[in-house]
């Protein structure tokens, strides 16, 4: 499906808000394709979603799983404590640090029933019997990877494709388990090692992601051997995407580094650097999504120095454009670049 792309475009599931119908529609109508995310809402909203996409494209899209894990093991008494005191300064009261699975069961048997064209997987792999049921309800299978060794258990299970994550992507990693967000604490592949290293491990098409924003990006992983360039932090800013105003205002601004944190949510994610990563990221305990329901009130209040800003390393170079246009351009730069380096290194 991704080879025959007029543009090997994909715009990356991203929950909590900024992945909408329109966000979507309007990147697979230009040529691309679009994922919507399942994360973090109910299964009658992605319902609604998944039918207002259609309604807005005839052309296939994709929705986001987020994989359930175990329960966390980590005392998170101290780090309740912390946030508390930290709602209480922006008058928020803090969440239920509590476990759930994100209504997974119930959002896949949602995909079946609809036949969604493409389902992807974050955080973990699907169960083998679950992989048969999709693809025979004719669905591709696609699951998010960082190291080689996450890609062999993905193909062993029947996927599909594998998009491979490298460190400068925004937001979640989508690592199986949380051993680290430095790299004494795990592998930080960037992206064109991260493609590198899983082509040489599998043989299944590889999307790749990770601080991608320009047709010369794009460029640059499709001579890696990418079938395609998941965008996610590029389109933040586009007027379909559903992103904060407060981010929107950050990103624009283009001023604050970026870094890997487990402060919001209790997994590893980069966003931009603000008061709460800096001051609570180093007590923040490996608990997902316990400390996510934990910070969810403290982050609604609108404040930019206490919300998750995800965004990707290359985040200042993106734009603010129309989706649609915006993949039109990165297709023609990529066009751009091809051309320009075979003229540079004209074949015979």
């Amino acid at each position: 499906m991704f080879h025959t792309l007029a543009v090997p475009v994909i715009a990356a599931p991203m929950a909590g808000g900024p992945s909408t119908p329109e966000l979507v529609a309007e990147v697979s109508e230009a040529g691309g394709f679009g994922f919507l995310a399942a994360g973090y809402i109910t299964v009658e909203q992605l319902a609604e979603k998944i039918t207002r996409t259609s309604e807005l494209t005839s052309k296939p899209f994709g929705v986001n799983l987020f994989v359930p894990g175990t329960r966390p093991t980590a005392d998170i008494s101290s780090y309740v404590q912390r946030v508390a005191s930290y709602a209480e300064k922006v008058g928020a009261v803090p969440g239920d640090p509590r476990w759930d699975d994100d209504n997974y069961a119930a959002k896949l048997e949602l995909v079946l029933a609809l036949r969604v064209p493409v389902v992807s997987f974050t955080f973990g792999l699907p169960d083998i019997d679950d992989v048969h049921r999709l693809k025979a309800a004719g669905s591709t299978i696609v699951v998010t990877v960082t190291t080689p060794s996450e890609a062999r258990q993905a193909q062993q299970i029947g996927a599909d494709v594998v998009c491979v994550q490298g460190s400068d992507a925004g937001g979640h990693r989508g690592t199986f388990v949380d051993d680290g967000i430095s790299p004494g604490g795990g592998d930080l592949y960037g992206t064109l090692a991260a493609i590198r290293l899983v082509r040489g491990a599998v043989g299944l098409p590889v999307i790749a992601t990770g601080g991608l924003l320009t047709g010369a990006d794009v460029a640059a992983v499709l001579a890696a051997g990418a079938v395609a360039a998941q965008l996610g932090t590029a389109f933040l800013g586009c007027p379909e995407a559903g992103t904060n105003a407060a981010q929107r205002e950050a990103l624009a601004e283009g001023a604050r580094r970026t870094a890997l944190t487990r402060a919001f949510s209790g997994r590893p994610a980069r966003g931009l650097v603000n008061r709460f990563l800096i001051e609570q990221g180093p007590h923040a305990p490996a608990a997902y999504p316990n400390v996510h329901h934990l910070t969810r009130p403290v982050r609604a209040t609108g404040e930019v120095e206490v919300m998750s800003l995800w965004a990707g390393t290359t985040y200042p170079l993106a734009t603010a454009e129309p989706a649609g246009e915006l993949v039109q351009r990165i297709g023609a730069e990529l066009t751009e670049t091809i051309n320009s380096l075979a003229e540079r290194f004209p074949r015979g």
